[in-house]
């Protein structure tokens, strides 16, 4: 029986949240290379589907940001998902935004971060991916360094496309986190247009060079206005891009106000995530049509919510603060209901 995350959880949010964060991770890293993953989380629920042209023992997936240097891939896929997404990646190496920069609102089952892409660049996130066995497929996600300036952003993001693009089984291009200097304006038309155009040139170049064609996908905010949303739905078909993950964390305050740490700057995750990212997945799905596929993130607390992201539209299901409040069984728990849901 794996161990109650409810005994440790209290022992964790004592810490500070990035302390807790980093303390966990290497926790879990150490416990799956002593063969005690099953101390952690359940056996992984076998319910596979076929999307993006790679198998997936089941929907639910790790999201992109706890594990930004693939440090603990296969500890993570051990948990019982049916893919994990790590990075966001850069192709330098940057501290991020100053700390304290990471904030548990627990009350309304949240937080609010500001990392800004912290992670140890390209060489040392490519070693870790080497090492790893692959148990399930893998994502890696993309970005720009905060130094770039945002009209130089495709020189960064292909950058990473062309040096990740071998080991990836999916690539995610990042543009939507609210934690780097003008980032998200890459979501607007021009920007956009540049930005998946260059992309995918290069990405026909290397699936050439290399003998595979590795898809790609846009995450992407969960501030759009509907044209936005259609907007950019047309032109991931027009780049053929070959997926959408909605959303990223929010700028928003709905749902916090007047709780400690909720003016603090950054992107809102967990809970009150959840109504906005379902609006996102039901307008892209709405114009994309029943074929596209969407990656679903952002509130998914425990089953219910996983079952809701897809009666919105979403064909696959993505999990991080959700595992912060319920701890390893939400994946089993969530993948275990979204089976039983067909």
């Amino acid at each position: 029986m794996p161990l109650p995350y409810a005994l440790i959880r209290p022992l964790l949010f004592r810490l500070d949240p990035e302390a807790a964060h980093h303390l966990g991770l290497r926790a879990l890293r150490t416990m799956h290379q002593c063969g005690l993953s099953l101390l952690l989380a359940q056996p992984r629920v076998i319910d596979p589907v076929r999307l993006l042209g790679l198998e997936f023992p089941n929907r639910v997936g790790l999201a992109a940001g706890l594990d930004k240097n693939g440090e603990a891939i296969d500890a993570l896929a051990a948990l019982g998902f049916g893919f994990v997404e790590v990075g966001t990646v850069t192709p330098l190496a940057q501290g991020g935004n100053p700390r304290p920069r990471m904030f548990r609102l627990p009350q309304a089952r949240a937080l609010i971060n500001r990392m800004g892409f912290n992670n140890q660049g390209l060489e040392a996130f490519l070693r870790n991916v080497r090492r790893s066995r692959r148990e399930v497929p893998l994502g890696l996600n993309i970005g720009k360094n905060a130094a770039t300036p945002i009209e130089s952003a495709l020189q960064d993001y292909a950058s990473c496309l062309r040096a990740v693009h071998e080991h990836a089984d999916y690539v995610t291009v990042n543009v939507s986190s609210p934690n780097t200097a003008g980032l998200r304006q890459l979501q607007s038309d021009d920007a956009l247009e540049g930005l998946l155009g260059g992309l995918a040139e290069l990405r026909e170049r290397l699936a050439q060079e290399q003998g595979r064609r590795v898809p790609m996908l846009l995450k992407v905010a969960p501030d759009l206005e509907p044209p936005q949303i259609h907007a950019l739905a047309d032109a991931l078909v027009r780049h053929g891009m070959d997926g959408v993950i909605a959303t990223n964390t929010t700028i928003s305050r709905r749902g916090v106000e007047g709780l400690a740490h909720a003016e603090q700057a950054g992107g809102l995750s967990g809970a009150p995530l959840r109504e906005a990212s379902n609006r996102v997945i039901s307008l892209l799905r709405e114009h994309l049509g029943p074929g596209y596929p969407i990656v679903g993130v952002g509130g998914v607390m425990d089953p219910a919510d996983a079952v809701e992201k897809r009666r919105c539209g979403a064909d696959l299901v993505q999990l991080y603060s959700g595992l912060i409040y319920r701890g390893p069984g939400l994946v089993h728990d969530c993948a275990q209901a979204l089976a039983r849901a067909r």
